[in-house]
């Protein structure tokens, strides 16, 4: 089986210089890649003169995560694509377990590791934790993290298993899933484009485990923090996005229950005095509906799947149950 490691940069110098060498010290069965999306910093330089080891994929433009890895996966001829992001550090074996499972099970096509916090190495991280899920009313959420909850590793994931979703901060795909996949959909430049592969994926009929005995360990925020209102704006719209394309049943009752939550988060931005925030909820709401007509003939394409869903709003479940764990 042939692994490629696919790294994208986009001025990350910083990020390479610190997270790479663990990169090519732990990675001897795969091929390592770096995928360069138009950096104006001296990153390509600084991979040429230190590790000239690692192969250079430059995209002509920024066309963030999604429109990046479609690029630069184009040129890397591989049978499992790993998509790592550049701040993460990785751990002796974490590929072999990883592989093992490729082997194993023809059927698995999506694989994401357990997701540890690089600044709380003891704690998951919230970006992937260990393998996601998604309620009935499209909102994400993580064995290991539920909204801001964050569970601390004590060997209660150390298992594999069916998930929803994989993080795309270390997500394994094999390259005959991908490309029939179409690959990303582009439109959604960061955030979100993971869970709609994956939900697409598992549409067409595959599977996403996830690998506990792998670990890597996560920054998160690298890019875009919590903070910024641009994550904001394209985890709204982005959102919007997925559920209208893929789910199954009755649409229209899913998102008229999401704008109104939606509309309870803004007003929580606005009661906070977070208005760049809120007002990028606005901004995403209105981004949707400009793109509703193509959203809607895309759903149309696409096959459903039933039982994908959660049976309870988690939501509901963790602010009224108050229930905070898996």
């Amino acid at each position: 089986m042939k692994l490629a490691v696919v790294i994208l940069n986009w001025n990350g110098k910083e990020l390479l210089e610190q997270f790479i060498p663990s990169v090519i010290a732990y990675s001897k069965e795969a091929d390592i890649y770096v995928a360069d999306n138009a950096s104006s910093d001296d990153s390509v330089e600084f991979l040429k003169t230190n590790f000239p080891q690692v192969q250079i994929i430059q995209n002509t433009i920024n066309g963030g995560y999604a429109k990046g890895y479609n690029d630069a996966l184009k040129h890397i001829e591989a049978d499992v694509f790993c998509l790592l992001n550049s701040d993460i550090e990785v751990t002796p074996n974490w590929l072999s377990p990883i592989i093992s499972e490729f082997k194993s099970n023809p059927n698995t096509a999506i694989i994401q590791p357990k997701i540890l916090d690089f600044k709380k190495k003891t704690h998951f991280e919230y970006a992937g934790a260990a393998g996601g899920f998604i309620d009935k009313y499209g909102y994400p959420y993580c064995r290991g993290r539920i909204f801001d909850t964050i569970e601390k590793d004590h060997g209660q994931y150390d298992d594999t298993t069916s998930i929803f979703w994989a993080s795309g901060a270390c997500l394994f795909i094999r390259k005959s899933v991908f490309e029939s996949l179409n690959g990303f959909d582009e439109s959604y430049f960061a955030h979100f484009e993971e869970i709609d592969l994956c939900w697409r994926a598992f549409n067409a009929g595959y599977f996403s485990k996830f690998v506990g005995t792998s670990t890597v360990y996560h920054v998160g925020g690298a890019t875009l923090n919590a903070l910024n209102p641009k994550k904001t704006y394209l985890n709204f719209r982005n959102s919007l996005f997925t559920i209208t394309k893929n789910a199954e049943g009755f649409l229209f009752r899913i998102i008229v229950t999401r704008l109104i939550f939606d509309g309870i988060a803004g007003l929580k931005f606005l009661l906070g005095f977070k208005f760049l925030h809120f007002s990028a909820i606005l901004k995403a709401h209105f981004s949707f509906y400009h793109h509703l007509n193509r959203l809607l003939k895309q759903r149309k394409q696409l096959p459903k799947k039933k039982n994908y869903f959660e049976t309870q709003s988690i939501v509901w479940s963790y602010f009224i149950k108050n229930r905070r764990h898996f």
